[in-house]
């Protein structure tokens, strides 16, 4: 596994990580999420030994990641896709890294298959597209065949046929017992992909929950309901303590209540309903509900 203690990283005056700790555990694939400048990139360099932390730990399975003997063997990493020689081929950039961790060629021919590189793998990196460039990392990061994986935006570049590859890959390797921590902006995607959330703001701590507790303690999640007379439906609710919020189109938003109160005070009043339903919002808005206070770096509104 992957356990983070108390981790501080601070550059003068300035702490980029402040005091964090988190764990991502064997068969889990934990998401690792926060805005522009969070520290998450900071984070990942640390538990790889490429940064020192000013105070605390990160360690792989028990261990500081620079101590391994079998470094490649013991956690795959991608950081960044383009950090490669561009003028040897993929193959010759798999085949150097094998020798280097004692790895054998057949090894090279299996991860260049599994991510679907096989007929380039005679090719210049150097032409690669960036999708072609990620598929690339993940084969390294996959070469050692380790029990962790550590990813920093590994679908970055992929068409949709490799970002459905992907997602399914992160999920078998979970399955296998693997420990998976991935780092991404595409909320779509860690939806649909992670079990378990960490979630950072300028170096802090903000979350450390599965996706559906977080998504089910949003402040947004609430009842939707539709009727032939919603301003009366929305004054006996309100009467109720609920607090309600009537669009123009007559939908109501309901908070503070639950389906079965809402279709129970409509039956008592005679009201029909048309519509029903709890609203649970996307990871997307829980996330960014989350974090705005946390941002470093926010847009000025678009012009109308």
């Amino acid at each position: 596994m992957i356990d983070v203690v108390n981790l501080t990283k601070s550059y003068g005056d300035r702490t980029v990580v402040d005091r964090l700790s988190f764990r991502a555990e064997p068969g889990v694939v934990t998401g690792f999420l926060g805005p522009n400048g969070a520290g998450k990139s900071t984070t990942m360099r640390m538990i790889l030994g490429l940064d020192r932390p000013t105070r605390g730990t990160a360690t792989v399975n028990g261990r500081a990641y620079a101590t391994s003997p079998a470094p490649m063997s013991e956690i795959g990493a991608l950081l960044d896709a383009g950090a490669v020689y561009g003028a040897r081929s993929a193959s010759d950039h798999l085949w150097c890294l094998a020798r280097a961790n004692g790895i054998g060629r057949r090894r090279v021919t299996e991860v260049l298959r599994q991510v679907g590189l096989e007929d380039a793998a005679r090719r210049r990196i150097g032409r690669f597209s960036l999708g072609m460039r990620q598929r690339l990392g993940i084969a390294a990061a996959l070469l050692g065949d380790p029990p962790v994986v550590m990813l920093d935006e590994p679908v970055n570049g992929l068409d949709p046929e490799g970002i459905i590859w992907m997602r399914t890959l992160l999920r078998r390797l979970a399955t296998e017992g693997r420990t998976v921590l991935l780092s991404s902006h595409l909320m779509s995607e860690m939806e649909h992909t992670a079990d378990h959330l960490v979630v950072i703001g300028q170096g802090r701590l903000i979350a450390d929950t599965t996706v559906r507790e977080l998504i089910d303690g949003s402040l947004q999640t609430c009842v939707r309901a539709r009727c032939a007379d919603p301003d009366r439906l929305a004054a006996l609710l309100a009467r109720t303590g609920a607090e309600v919020h009537c669009a123009p189109d007559g939908l109501l938003s309901i908070t503070g209540t639950d389906t079965d109160e809402v279709s129970g005070l409509a039956a008592e009043h005679g009201i029909p309903l048309r519509e029903l339903a709890v609203h649970r919002p996307s990871l997307e808005e829980v996330y960014l509900e989350l974090t705005h206070q946390h941002a470093d770096y926010t847009a000025a509104p678009a012009a109308a």
